[in-house]
């Protein structure tokens, strides 16, 4: 067998790698295929194959009709009920945010299924950009029945939710349902997290309840695929 450095797409593979250590930085484009064709003299297929390799082993990403990017550092995140706080905390990272939105309005028909409460029913809705370390990291958009926290308005909020709701509410969140889905980000979302539009993202639906199984907060976000993956911990029947 003829060892990969050898091999025609061990060769492209190297050179990426290469370009990626002299300073690409994370998010930025690499040369087209068609460029690297015309570098090595070798047909597309090939070109192709390599970064196929490249992005199986997590080090570029590709967007459709944009290019082939560098990928960032993934977060890995257990399948634990924590805040996006916590989650930063955990990896020596400072958490962050920057407050999009935040205001009172109906509840609807599916944030009040969830939350078990008429679609006329008012919720405080909160909407931010999450980061670590002060890189953008998620969107979050949270939805709480008003009458949970009156006043949050009014008084605002900083840092993590889950400490908001049991400091000044004694709402103890103690387990979630949460659906995860892999999906691109909209070019507006995109912006807001300082990647390319149409980015691979992950979209987390949870809804949290306390230790009596009462609903507190409906929050939809959505993770950068380049930052994040989710460690699972499966147990045979």
């Amino acid at each position: 067998m003829v060892p990969e450095s050898r091999t025609k797409t061990g060769a492209v593979r190297a050179h990426v790698l290469e370009l990626i250590d002299a300073g690409l930085a994370p998010h930025e484009r690499l040369p087209t295929e068609r460029e690297l064709a015309e570098t090595f003299g070798y047909n597309r297929l090939t070109i192709r194959r390599a970064l196929d390799q490249l992005v199986t082993d997590g080090v570029v990403y590709r967007v459709q009709g944009a290019g082939t990017f560098v990928r960032n550092n993934r977060i890995a995140k257990s399948i634990e009920l924590t805040s996006f706080s916590e989650d930063m905390l955990e990896r020596g990272m400072a958490p962050g945010s920057q407050l999009l939105s935040m205001g009172r309005e109906p509840a609807g028909m599916t944030v009040g299924y969830a939350l078990g409460l008429s679609p006329m029913n008012d919720v405080v809705r909160v909407q931010r950009v999450r980061s670590g370390n002060g890189e953008p990291i998620c969107l979050e958009d949270v939805r709480i029945s008003q009458d949970l926290v009156p006043g949050l308005l009014e008084e605002g909020l900083s840092g993590s939710l889950y400490e908001t709701l049991s400091a000044r509410y004694s709402l103890q969140i103690e387990h979630a349902d949460e659906v995860i889905e892999a999906t691109v980000l909209e070019p507006s979302q995109a912006e807001l997290l300082d990647v390319p539009a149409f980015s691979p993202a992950f979209r987390i639906t949870r809804t949290s309840r306390d230790a009596r199984g009462h609903a507190i907060e409906y929050a939809q976000s959505w993770y950068r695929g380049d930052k994040y993956s989710f460690e699972l911990t499966i147990l045979r029947k």
